[in-house]
C-alpha cells in the first residue's frame, strides 16, 4: 500500500526508511492523466514484492519544495531511493513490464539474502552467483580469515584488486606473514575498529627511516601495505562519518 508523503514526513518516510529498504517515490498530481495511468502498475509492483520495496507518493502541487529539490520537471517522475540517495529514476508512464523490471532492479537479489546471512557457506554461494560483487568477496574473505584460512581469503578477493576493502584484506594477509599489525587486526576482529586503526597508525609511524625493513620489504613498501590496510578499514565507513574523516586526516599526517 503506497504511503502519501509530504515535506514534513519525507525525511523519515523516504530518506531514513531507504536505509533499511528501497523506497520508490512517485511524484504526481491529481490533474495528471499519465500519473493516473502509471499508478496501478506501481502499486501492483510494490504489492507483489511483499515489503522488499516500498512505494511512496508525493503530490507535487502540495509539496512544491520537494519537487524543486529533486529537480522534478515533468510528471509522473519516479525516483528510487536507497541509503538516503536517488539510485535510479524514470519520467513518464512506462508500460507494466518495464515498471516490473525497474522494481526488480531494486529488490534484494538471492546474493543479497545470502550476504545478509553472513555464514561462510552462504557467502560462498553468493560469490558464485554474483562473482563481480566486491562486497560479497570481502565478506567471504573475512569469514575465512576468522578461521585462519589466509590463503583462501586471498583467493576470495583475487579478482577485486580495484576495491579498497579487498586491497585491505590482501595487505592484512601480507602483513600477518611478516608478523606486523597483529594487535590492530586482533582488535578489528573483536569489533574494536578505532583501536585497530590506532594500532595500525602507530605501526605506520614506526616505519620512518630509510634503513627500516622487514621480510625483505623496504620501508616504503611496508608503509604502503599499512596504508592499504587502514584504507581498507575506512572503506567500510560512510565517507561523511566523523570517525572516517578524522582517521583519514591522521593517516595523511602519518604518511607525510
Amino acid at each position: 500500500m503506497a504511503v502519501d508523503v509530504t515535506e514534513a514526513t519525507f525525511q523519515a518516510e523516504v530518506l531514513e526508511r531507504s536505509r533499511q529498504v528501497p523506497v520508490v517515490v512517485d511524484f504526481w498530481a491529481d490533474w495528471c492523466g499519465p500519473c493516473k495511468a502509471l499508478s496501478p502498475a506501481l502499486e501492483k509492483a510494490e504489492a507483489s514484492r511483499q515489503g522488499e520495496v516500498v512505494l511512496a507518493k508525493v503530490d507535487v502541487d502540495s509539496n512544491q519544495r520537494l519537487a524543486a529539490q529533486f529537480q522534478v520537471q515533468g510528471i509522473p517522475a519516479v525516483k528510487a531511493f536507497r541509503d538516503g540517495a536517488v539510485v535510479d529514476e524514470f519520467v513518464g508512464a512506462l508500460p507494466p513490464p518495464k515498471v516490473e523490471a525497474f522494481f526488480d532492479s531494486l529488490a534484494p537479489s538471492k546474493a543479497d539474502e545470502l550476504l545478509a546471512r553472513g555464514d561462510e557457506l552462504s557467502l560462498r554461494e553468493a560469490a558464485e552467483l554474483e562473482p563481480g560483487r566486491a562486497d560479497v568477496a570481502v565478506a567471504l574473505a573475512k569469514a575465512r580469515l576468522g578461521r585462519g584460512a589466509d590463503e583462501e581469503a586471498l583467493e576470495a578477493v583475487a579478482s577485486h584488486e580495484g576495491d579498497f576493502a579487498a586491497a585491505g584484506i590482501v595487505a592484512r594477509v601480507r602483513l600477518a606473514k611478516l608478523g606486523i599489525g597483529s594487535d590492530g587486526f586482533a582488535a578489528l576482529d573483536r569489533g574494536e575498529r578505532e583501536a585497530a586503526l590506532d594500532a595500525l597508525l602507530e605501526e605506520l609511524q614506526g616505519t620512518r627511516g630509510d634503513n627500516w625493513s622487514a621480510g625483505g620489504l623496504s620501508a616504503e613498501d611496508l608503509r604502503d601495505l599499512l596504508r592499504r590496510a587502514v584504507i581498507g578499514i575506512l572503506a567500510e565507513l560512510d565517507p561523511g562519518d566523523p570517525t572516517a574523516r578524522d582517521y583519514r586526516r591522521r593517516l595523511s599526517a602519518a604518511l607525510g
